[in-house]
């Protein structure tokens, strides 16, 4: 980058006690990383956070799904007694709520595991971007 000098500014020094012209500004120094808008940790943090609510929504979906697809589909095997007189058709019923802790158990371990440490990362190094722009 060169110093091009205002036009209303002579180039060469007139008078030899003449201070020179002053310094040009400056550009910013630029972070040692690419900008966070550009940052590849955002895509890693939404296919993470895309990935755990598939999983999660599956998880219990697919179960309702299944059981609804029985009940319209294959009513002899609903209503046939599993056990002490209880209906297959109830215990699968009866089974849709362990299988929606399950599914709520899942979303939280792959937030623990998996999306929340990316989010931790992604928002201390934007506190630094943004100390570090109040500083300059």
């Amino acid at each position: 980058m060169t110093y091009d000098p205002p036009p209303h500014q002579p180039t060469h020094l007139t008078y030899p006690w003449q201070p020179p012209p002053p310094e040009p500004p400056r550009p910013p120094r630029t972070p040692p990383h690419e900008p966070l808008a550009h940052h590849s940790d955002l895509r890693v943090l939404r296919s993470a956070y895309r990935w755990q609510r598939r999983t999660a929504t599956l998880t219990a979906l697919g179960y309702f799904t299944l059981f609804l697809v029985l009940s319209a589909g294959a009513p002899g095997f609903m209503t046939r007694t599993v056990a002490d007189g209880i209906p297959a058709g109830l215990l699968l019923a009866l089974i849709q709520l362990p299988v929606t802790w399950l599914a709520i158990a899942l979303y939280e371990h792959t937030a623990r595991r998996h999306v929340d440490p990316l989010a931790d990362r992604i928002r201390r190094q934007t506190g630094r971007d943004a100390h570090r722009g109040a500083t300059r």
